[in-house]
This record gives structure tokens, sequence and C-alpha cells, in this order.
């Protein structure tokens, strides 16, 4: 039986955030749909959906409900039949979708570093001591301590746009943002440096774009198999596995990187402390199918090492 495709009058419904790096992730994912099968854009309708998280900027996430915030207008909105399809930045994601709900397509993955932002210093030893530096991400804050503790960090909360902005302004001397995001909305411009993982290792899924749909929906899944990418997809397999095992949330500066080498698969995670005062760390190599099971058990072996309470504010 011929696949049923979307058509100008009878479009399918792409639903994302609204900042515009959500947004270019969108049109991507619309750019890769039409070109698979030969369709117009017209064909794809972006549905912008507000999130409780893109309302509330003036707290830190772990105050407010963690990473949910970001997805559950969206996926409300899947499960009613509004969109057909959501567009995720794959960090923001929780590890469990909601019942009736699947994520199994990954678009090609941009680079996982992040980067050093600052308009006056290329790099952390460039910086003074007592210099305020400003994120959102708890991993970004426990790492920064744990390397520079004479540093000040401030809450850096918005979109990528709005942080520069307040770089601008002064409100913090430097930040760090994803090398991604800065490379997928062409921002060659800003200045930046980019961390390599061995120093910042990266959130979990951090450049990867995933695509969320309804688990009963056989057309939806036939189409985004011919864009779905298998060596993100094993990657994050990986990842998202050790992240669940942890329990990871807003709450818990976890990071983490699975690379291909080949049919093998290096897999790094650490745990850090939340003020940064301590830092463990596990890797392993193993088969590339094995990834997900690899995750699971560095994830019990770094939490037998931590103990209880590592993950409290002291």
């Amino acid at each position: 039986m011929a696949l049923d495709l979307p058509t100008p009058l009878t479009p399918l419904n792409i639903g994302t955030r609204g900042s515009p790096l959500a947004l270019a992730q969108a049109h991507e994912t619309r750019e890769r749909l039409a070109r698979a099968f030969d369709l117009p854009f017209e064909a794809f309708t972006i549905v912008v959906i507000k999130t409780t998280g893109d309302k509330i900027i003036d707290r830190p996430l772990k105050d407010i409900g963690g990473k949910g915030l970001f997805t559950r207008e969206i996926e409300d909105d899947l499960l009613a039949g509004k969109i057909d399809i959501a567009v995720h930045s794959m960090k923001d994601m929780p590890t469990i979708q909601p019942e009736g709900l699947l994520l199994d397509t990954y678009l090609p993955r941009e680079d996982v570093r992040d980067a050093f932002i600052s308009p006056r210093a290329k790099g952390l030893d460039d910086l003074p001591a007592g210099t305020v530096v400003g994120t959102s991400s708890l991993r970004r804050r426990a790492q920064l301590k744990l390397q520079r503790p004479d540093l000040e960090v401030v809450e850096f909360r918005g979109n990528l746009q709005t942080r520069l902005m307040k770089l601008e302004q002064g409100v913090a001397e430097a930040t760090f943002l994803a090398m991604a995001g800065l490379n997928r909305l062409g921002m060659d411009e800003v200045p930046k440096t980019p961390i390599e993982a061995d120093t910042m290792l990266p959130a979990v899924a951090q450049g990867a774009i995933g695509i969320e749909r309804r688990m009963n929906d056989a057309r939806i899944a036939e189409m985004l198999e011919a864009i779905h990418d298998k060596p993100t997809g094993q990657r994050l397999a990986a990842e998202r596995a050790f992240l669940e095992a942890l329990d990871g949330s807003c709450e818990t500066p976890i990071a983490g990187l699975a690379d291909l080498e080949g049919s093998e698969m290096h897999l790094r995670g650490e745990i850090l402390r939340p003020d940064g005062s301590e830092a463990l760390e596990d890797a392993v190599r193993c088969p590339v199918e094995d990834g997900a099971q690899a995750g699971r058990e560095m994830a019990q072996r770094l939490l037998e090492r931590a103990g209880e309470g590592f993950f409290d504010w002291r």
C-alpha cells in the first residue's frame, strides 16, 4: 500500500517551541522530510507551542519542575492530535515519555561541545578571581566551580539570544552555550572558544534533535524512518540509559557522552556534587549494541561510589 503523504491541503503539523533555535530545528526537520519524499515545504506546517519553561525565566529549572516544563504542553497537543510530530532538543527531554508517545527518530548530531563565551576573555584561565559567570545549567555550574572555585556564578535563564543580551548588558562577564545551537543558527560572529569534552564533558544528548510521535501512528513512523540517523540513535541509547539509571533531572549535575569507533562504543560519564566540590567519572568501551546496558552499569558503579546524599546541596 502506498504511503499517504501530506500535501499543502492536508499538511503534516510539526510542533515546536518558539525560540529561534527551536524553530531552526523544526525547519531542519521539515527540510529533511520534504527532501526524503520530494514534497514541497507547503506540505508541512510548523506549529509554535509556548511551554511553561518558556514563560517562567526568572527562576532556576530545579525550582519550578525541571525538564518536563519544556515539553509538557507540546506532548499534550501531540496526544490530542493537534500536531503530528514534535521536534525537541534532546538534552531537554526527560528519559521517560508519556504513555502513548514514542521518541525513536534522531537527526544527525551536531557538535557536542560547550562553548565558552566572553567579550573580553578567551577561556576560563583568563578570568580573574571573583569574575561573575552566568549559567542556568547545574552541570555547567558544578563543572565550573570544580575547576575555578574562585569565580562567582549567577543564574542565567533564557534562550540563546537572551543570554547573549545579558552578557552584553554586563550581568556577567562570561557564560557557556552549546556549540550545536550556535552552529545551527549560523552565529559565527559570536566570540567563542569550544571546550573539549576532556575538559568539560557535555550534557547527555547535547547536540541532538529528537522527533516524538504517537506510538500507534504507523504512517508517521514510516515517514520518520526515512530521516532517522542510526549512529545518533545508538549513541543516545547509551547516554539516556545512563541518565535514566541515575534518575537524572535538572536537580542533578550529570554529564555523559558516547562516541562510536567502528563497531565499538566509548562511553564516558560524570556526576558532580551540586556545589562543584567533587566529581566522579567513569568510562567504558563496549560493542555498540551493548551501549544501553553499559550505560546502566556505569550509572550503578558511580552511584555506589557516590554514596547517599551525593547530589544534596551542602
